[in-house]
C-alpha cells in the first residue's frame, strides 16, 4: 500500500511537472503573440544590430515579451541576428515570428527618376535602403571604381538608370553601386551600341545629350524629333545653343543657389562654363540631369528629319514647334516670349 500511495504521487507530480511544461512551450512556443491589428506588421534589423535593438522593434508588436525572449535565448537567436526586413503576422507564435526574422529577409522595390546630382540620388536612395546617404555618395564618387569602369565625376550619375530595382532593404553602399553597373552594363546591349556608334558618339555621350533632350522635353513622342535637331546641329558643326545647359551652368554659380530660372536670358548666355553650348561648340563635358530611359532611347533612335530649330509652343505647353530655317524659328521663339510677358515671367 505505502508502495502504491508513493507510485500514485510520483505519476501526479509526473503529470504536474508535464502540464507546467506543456504549458510552457504552448506559452513560449505555440500560443499567438501579437498584439497588433494589420495582417502584417515589418521589423528592419540594421546590419550588426544586437539583440537589445531587435527587442525594442518588437516589444510594441507583441503581447508578452518576456516569453519571446526566453524562446530567443532557447534557440540561440539572441546571439545569430540576421539584418533585413523581416514579416510579422498577425497571430504568429513566438517561434513563428523567430523563423521568420531568422529567414524570410523579403526584397523590396527600390526606385528613382530625374535627379539631378549624384547628392541627390544619394539623398533618395538613402531613404530606402540601409545604407546612408554619406556612405553612398562616398561610394559613387570612389576615384578607383570611377577609373576601373571608364567614368568620370561628371558623367557616372548616367550610370544610374532611373527604374525600379528589387533589392533587400539591409543593400550595402556597395552593393547598390554594383548593381547599378550591372543594370548599365545589361542596358547597354549589343544592339545600343552599334546604334550609338552609327551616330558617332560614345555612351557617355550618348547620355550627356539625351540629359539635354529630357530637359527640354518630358514628351516621349516629342523627344527623337529634337534628338534629331541637335545631331543635325552637331553634324555641321553648329553649337547646341540648348537652354537648359545654361539652367545648368548658371545654378553652380553662387548667386543662382535656391533660385528657379524660368526663362533664360542673355546674362545667362555669357556664364563662362564648359556646360554653355551657346559659347562652346559640341557636347557638354557630362549630363546635366539624369535622362529618362526614353530620353537615350529617343536619341539612339532619332528622327532624321532637316529641322535645326525648335521653340516651345505656347498653345500646346510641353510641346515644340520646330523650324527649319532662322527666320520661321524667330518667329516662333517671338510667340512664346510674348506668353512668357503675358504671365509675368521675366526671369
Amino acid at each position: 500500500m505505502y508502495i502504491k500511495k508513493i507510485l500514485i504521487a510520483i505519476v501526479a507530480i509526473g503529470l504536474v511537472v508535464a502540464a507546467f511544461f506543456a504549458n510552457f512551450v504552448y506559452k513560449a512556443m505555440l500560443k499567438p503573440n501579437t498584439a497588433f491589428n494589420n495582417e502584417t506588421a515589418y521589423v528592419f534589423i540594421p546590419t550588426k544590430a544586437a539583440y537589445e535593438d531587435v527587442r525594442s522593434q518588437l516589444e510594441p508588436l507583441l503581447d508578452d515579451i518576456d516569453s519571446f525572449d526566453d524562446l530567443a535565448e532557447q534557440k540561440k537567436y539572441t546571439t545569430n541576428i540576421k539584418a533585413g526586413k523581416f514579416p510579422i503576422k498577425k497571430g504568429m507564435s513566438n517561434n513563428d515570428i523567430i523563423n521568420s526574422i531568422r529567414s524570410k529577409n523579403i526584397p523590396i522595390k527600390v526606385s528613382f527618376n530625374n535627379q539631378e546630382t549624384l547628392e541627390k540620388l544619394a539623398g533618395r536612395i538613402a531613404g530606402q535602403i540601409e545604407a546612408d546617404s554619406i556612405s553612398l555618395l562616398k561610394t559613387m564618387k570612389d576615384s578607383t571604381f570611377l577609373t576601373t569602369n571608364g567614368f568620370k565625376e561628371a558623367t557616372v550619375l548616367g550610370m544610374y538608370l532611373p527604374n525600379s530595382y528589387e533589392l533587400f532593404w539591409n543593400t550595402s553602399a556597395e552593393t547598390f553601386r554594383s548593381r547599378m553597373l550591372k543594370e548599365y552594363n545589361r542596358f547597354w546591349n549589343d544592339s545600343r551600341k552599334s546604334k550609338a556608334k552609327a551616330i558617332d558618339l560614345s555612351q557617355d555621350e550618348v547620355i550627356a545629350l539625351a540629359s539635354i533632350v529630357h530637359e527640354e522635353s518630358k514628351q516621349a513622342a516629342e523627344q527623337p524629333r529634337i534628338a534629331g535637331v541637335y545631331l543635325n546641329r552637331l553634324k555641321i558643326g553648329m553649337p547646341l545653343q540648348a537652354d537648359p545647359t545654361l539652367k545648368f551652368a548658371a545654378y553652380k554659380l553662387p548667386e543662382y543657389k535656391n533660385t528657379i530660372i524660368k526663362r533664360v536670358l542673355n546674362v545667362h548666355m555669357e556664364i563662362d562654363s564648359p556646360y554653355n553650348t551657346y559659347m562652346y561648340s559640341g557636347l557638354p563635358p557630362g549630363l546635366i540631369a539624369m535622362p529618362d530611359i526614353s530620353a537615350i532611347d529617343a536619341v539612339l533612335n532619332y528622327e532624321k528629319h532637316k529641322y535645326l530649330y525648335f521653340a516651345a509652343d505656347a498653345k500646346r505647353l510641353g510641346f515644340h514647334k520646330f523650324a527649319k530655317t532662322l527666320a520661321q524659328h524667330n518667329a516662333n521663339a517671338r510667340a512664346y516670349h510674348r506668353y512668357l510677358s503675358s504671365q509675368g515671367i521675366t526671369r
